[in-house]
């Protein structure tokens, strides 16, 4: 058989299910019964496949037909082409009436604002999408992306991770040092990093790189690290802290924009930021209701990006997604 010839446009679905049907019926008269239609249609379009592929595909017998080597061969590809296809009818079917199943997201706070609006996205699109959001910090985030726990990590990219890892870069988000509305921090004139440092702090874990780069922060301006301190990864409970006490942190600067109690400082922290986006594995299929996700994902970030440019003078921010190929391992201003 020359190359290409089931290529070339003569061989049909109608050739797959009736081949598979004849198997099934064990004769080209039960075939015919099967798929109501008469005799010779089924005898003429099995010689047609017979044609296409210049072999015998079944042995004729006194009672009925058995398939030859060549027809064992045909009719499995033949039963997995039918079986891709009836999955990718299911498949559209299920993006169709919006019944996409579950997904479970790891969160880092840096994508506080990103991922709630991207969620409520797809939940207003797919009413019926079981959604599930884990928070821990990057390093456990990413052991369970590769263990399969996860679809897709939102929050901040990492300098370097596992090649398994595919990462999309979906906006650039500063660091900003906050305490509550009312705090007497705000009183101060013109606070500086000393001044904040008389007062208990929330830090992320010790070995985190955002620990380290305060730290060095802190070092540089020759200022003591705090005594009083609390070490939290949980945005909620981080933000219920901020609200209740005197407590000082630093965190995104979305965060802040976003809750009218909490009120940012003018400390420079222009050397701490992040590259917010997703994560996932490269060596799994992206689940439909992943891409969706990354979708409205990408949308919301294009949205922050362009009313920060708009609202404030903000020379920090990149511009909107450009269309490339995120390299595993490596963080990428691209798309899905």
């Amino acid at each position: 058989m020359s190359s290409g010839r089931l290529l070339d446009g003569r061989l049909k679905i109608r050739h797959l299910i009736l081949t598979r049907t004849i198997a099934e019926a064990g004769s080209v008269v039960g075939a015919a019964e099967l798929l109501h239609v008469t005799q010779p249609v089924v005898t003429r379009g099995l010689r047609e496949v017979e044609e296409i592929l210049g072999v015998t595909l079944f042995e004729r017998l006194p009672r009925g037909v058995q398939p030859t080597v060549y027809g064992e061969a045909f009719l499995a590809h033949a039963g997995a082409v039918l079986a891709q296809l009836r999955a990718a009818e299911d498949q559209i079917e299920r993006l169709r009436s919006g019944d996409l199943g579950t997904i479970t997201v790891g969160a880092h706070f840096a994508g506080s604002k990103l991922l709630p609006l991207a969620i409520a996205g797809l939940k207003k699109e797919h009413p019926n999408v079981v959604v599930t959001v884990k928070e821990a910090i990057p390093e456990a985030l990413e052991r369970q992306l590769l263990t399969g726990e996860l679809d897709v990590i939102v929050g901040r990219l990492p300098r370097r991770t596992s090649d398994r890892i595919r990462r999309v870069k979906l906006h650039e988000e500063p660091f900003r040092i906050a305490a509550r509305l009312g705090h007497p921090i705000h009183d101060h004139p013109d606070p500086q990093l000393a001044d904040t440092a008389r007062f208990p702090w929330i830090l992320p874990p010790e070995q985190t790189r955002l620990r380290t780069e305060l730290e060095r922060v802190f070092a540089e301006q020759r200022v003591d690290l705090p005594a009083d301190v609390v070490e939290c990864t949980s945005i909620v409970t981080l933000r219920d802290l901020l609200h209740a006490s005197d407590m000082i942190t630093a965190v995104p600067m979305f965060v802040v924009e976003q809750d009218p109690d909490l009120r940012s400082l003018a400390i420079e922290l222009s050397n701490i930021r992040r590259s917010v986006g997703v994560m996932v594995d490269a060596e799994r299929p992206l689940a439909p209701v992943a891409a969706i996700l990354i979708r409205h994902l990408s949308d919301e970030a294009a949205r922050m990006t362009a009313d920060a440019d708009a609202n404030r003078p903000f020379a920090e921010t990149e511009g909107s997604l450009p269309a490339a190929t995120a390299e595993p391992g490596q963080p990428s201003t691209t798309g899905l």
